[in-house]
Parts: structure tokens; sequence; C-alpha cells
């Protein structure tokens, strides 16, 4: 494999999780606007909330089966199309059971393409030898301030959502099915082989495809569980974020509808600044220190927002909570690649279900807490969740794939089968 065409593979793949970005940014931003469009009460909200990780979680788990027969890239290449067709049906609808429908199909759309998506950057950076996984989610970050401020023109403007969506998708949806051409994919030369095919010197993580109890298709379910769980404490963090923020500016703390847009690109800002430079950071300083920063920084971030006097200090915190949050989830999935070389597509297919569960409990959880106690309160329970990311950062660390742990490897850049093979 060229040179040439790694770089049009990472290329092509950063474009997809921008796009990504944008899309995910576009629902959450105006859940206030869907709320009100659809006629959901307070107390459905969360259901509805909570409908999209389900599916996406179950998503998540065929695309393991899936990539068995098919490249990930060819789940990526059809799977994002549905997701703007469903954030389209989002906007377009008018009746609960459509808006059921839309958030339906977008749920399920969302767990294959997030799955394939990072799969293939674990394989990328496989590939590269060094951390290059931050940079991928920089540009779901990218994407997420796009959307977002897309989301607030239409806010301030008062545009239908099918307005504010439908030109987004318009302009998106053919630039990254032409870019899928480019997508490419890791050696499939079978379990266990993976890692050593893509220039992986032998170490714990070869030891790990071969562990003990709950092994299956190469993974032990017990080496990945610290992993599974600091990606739950994560996205518990980011879903208080993403479906909360807006309207905890607007409730509780006062603000307009047009400012509680503010907070989730705000926090999109840091987390893209945060990303764009993480990569130099786990280089230099390893991901076991930066995971282990990235704790602490999210956690007072929780705090200055539970404590926020007003709308522009709560969003100093959600800005700080960016800082910290941002480097965790990359970090997450590329821990699973280093540890299980030869399968990593089933560790990161299984991993990203964790993703959905953090979002499933912490969305309902933050609803329920504000509801009954207050939602002041509630935010000091993912502040707690993500300091207990400290127990497990010493699961980052691997001395066998070197990368990630302070050290680098001369570039390899045979990955085998481009995107265009099944």
């Amino acid at each position: 494999m060229t040179d040439a065409r790694l770089r049009h593979g990472r290329a092509s793949l950063a474009l997809s999780f921008f796009a990504q970005g944008v899309a995910f940014a576009l629902l959450v931003t105006r859940i206030p606007a869907v709320q009100d469009r659809y006629g959901i009460s307070d107390g459905l909200l969360p259901v509805f909330l909570a409908a999209v990780p389900i599916l996406a979680g179950l998503s998540s788990v065929l695309t393991e089966r899936l990539v068995r027969r098919l490249a990930p890239s060819v789940v990526l290449r059809w799977a994002q199309p549905v997701v703007f067709l469903g954030l389209l049906a989002v906007g377009a609808g008018s009746e609960m059971w459509e808006v059921a429908v839309a958030l339906g199909v977008f749920g399920l759309s969302v767990g294959a393409l997030d799955a394939s998506m990072n799969m293939l950057g674990v394989s990328l950076q496989r590939a590269y030898g060094r951390s290059i996984m931050l940079g991928f989610h920089a540009a779901y970050s990218l994407g997420g301030i796009a959307g977002a401020s897309l989301a607030w023109v239409g806010a301030h403007w008062d545009l239908a959502l099918v307005i504010s969506y439908l030109p987004v998708i318009v302009v998106l949806l053919p630039v990254v099915l032409v870019g899928s051409g480019w997508y490419v994919d890791g050696e499939r030369t079978g379990e266990g082989t993976q890692g050593h095919a893509l220039g992986q010197a032998p170490g714990r993580s070869d030891v790990a495809a071969k562990a003990g109890p709950g092994r299956a298709d190469g993974v032990a379910f017990k080496l990945l569980l610290p992993l599974c769980l600091v990606m739950t404490f994560a996205y518990i963090g980011d879903s208080t974020v993403s479906n909360w923020s807006a309207k905890y500016l607007q409730d509780v703390l006062g603000s307009s509808e047009e400012l509680a847009t503010v907070p989730y690109n705000a926090y999109m800002v840091t987390t893209l600044v945060g990303r764009a430079l993480g990569d130099f950071g786990v280089r230099r300083f390893g991901a076991v220190a930066v995971v282990r920063c990235g704790a602490v920084l999210a956690a007072a971030g929780f705090a200055v927002v539970a404590g926020a006097s007003g709308a522009w200090v709560g969003m100093l915190g959600f800005t700080l909570l960016g800082f910290g949050l941002c480097v965790i989830v990359p970090q997450t999935f590329a821990a699973a690649g280093r540890l299980f070389p030869g399968a990593s597509d089933a560790a990161v297919a299984r991993l990203n279900v964790f993703n959905y569960v953090g979002f499933l409990i912490g969305s309902p959880l933050v609803g329920a807490l504000g509801d009954t106690w207050s939602y002041r309160g509630a935010m000091l329970v993912p502040m707690v969740l993500v300091l207990a990311t400290l127990v497990y950062a010493r699961s980052f660390a691997d001395a066998g794939a070197r990368y990630g742990g302070g050290h680098e490897r001369p570039r390899v850049v045979d990955v085998g089968r481009g995107g265009n093979e099944v």
C-alpha cells in the first residue's frame, strides 16, 4: 500500500467523521425545536432520547457480525447516507409516529456508522505506527461546530427544521459518497494475524487475544471491560452536554433559546482544539497521562456548571468540559485496537456498544435527577463518574504496541486491501 493511498484513506475517513459531527449536532442542538414541533412532553422526551442509543447499540452488535463478510468501508459507505435521510425525516414529519420512525432509522444507521468509522480509524493508526486517532475525532468536532452553528442560524431566524436540514444534506451527501471511494481497510487475513501483518510487534496484546474466560473471536471481555467502563463514563458526560446543555441554560440559568444553542458549540470548539493537539500529547507523554489529565479537567467542568451563577459561567463550565472529555473516547478506541490487534474490528464494535450505554444511562439519569431533585445536583453525578476514569487509566498503556505509550514506531505503509474491495 502506497503512502498516497494511506493519505487519501486518512482524508476520506476524516471527511466522514466531519459529516457525522454535522448531522449529530443538527439533531441534538435542536431538541427543544423537535420537542415543540411534535408536541413531545418533558416526561416523554427521555424515552425518545433513549430509543436512539438503544437501536444504535443493537446496530453496533450487528455490524460486528456484518464485517466478517463485508469490509468496514462498505458498511460505512452505505450507513452514512441513511443517517442523513433519517435526520431529514426528523425535520420533515408532523405526527408523533413519524418522528419515532425517523429517530429509529437514525439510531440504527448511526450504530453501524460509528462502529465502522472507528474500525477504519484504528486500522489506519496501526498502519501509520503513531497516534492519529484523535485527529479523526477532531474532524468530528469540527463538524459538530459547523452543525451547531447552523442550528443557531435556524433558531435565530426561526426556520423550520426541514429548511435547516435540507441544504446541509444536499451538499454533504454527494461529497461523502464520492469520498468513500478512497476508504482504506485494514489487513483481513484472519483473526490473530492482523497485528503482525501490519507491522505490530509481539507483546501484551498478543496475550490479550488469547486470554482465558470470556474470550470470543480473539477478544477477552475481562481485558476489554475497563475500557468499556471508561467509554460508558465518558459518554454519560458527553450525553449530558449534548442532550441537556441547551435545556440547562434555558431552564436553569435563564438564557434565551438562541443563546441555549451556544454551549454545545463552545463544547465542540474545545473538543476540536483538544483533539487537534491531543495526538502530539499522546506521542510525547503517552496515552495514560493524557487520559488522566482529561478526566480531571472534565470533572472540574461539571463542577463549574453545577455551581454556575448565570448563563455565561455555565458556558465556561461546558467549555472546560470539552477540553477534558475530548481525549478520552478516541484513546479508548485506540487502546482497544492495541490490546487486540488480531481482532480489532470485533473489539471496536463491542466497545462502541458502551458508547450508547453511556448515552442510554446519561440522558434519562440527568433528566430524572433534574425532575426529582435539581438539575444542578444532577451535574455532579457525571462529574464523579468521569473521575472514576482515573482508576482505569493504566488500561491505556501497552508496551507491545509502543505508539500511544509515549513512543513511536517506524512508519508501516502496507495495510492490505483498499476500501473498494469487499
